[in-house]
């Protein structure tokens, strides 16, 4: 799997927003800010786990179809792994 600048800079930016929330806690930031900050750190590591499966899932695929194998076992590890992830 190769992971490319897409899905680096996703964690890059969720890397920065995580300091961010230090910031704001060693600030004594209002709880809900805080929480607020939280979810959008959750739902930005969600989308690059979500990002990096698709990316890999396509590429197995590509590889499993150009050797002639069923590539559904591929596809049903995947949703588990989205699935696992929540």
């Amino acid at each position: 799997m190769t992971y490319d600048d897409d899905m680096k800079r996703r964690l890059r930016r969720v890397e920065g927003q995580v300091r961010g929330v230090l910031k704001m806690m060693e600030e004594n930031k209002d709880c809900k800010d805080v929480v607020s900050q939280l979810s959008a750190v959750r739902s930005a590591v969600d989308k690059t786990m979500a990002l990096v499966v698709a990316v890999n899932l396509e590429q197995c695929i590509r590889e499993e179809q150009e050797n002639g194998g069923d590539t559904s076992k591929m596809v049903q590890e995947a949703v588990g792994l989205l699935i696992k992830s929540r």
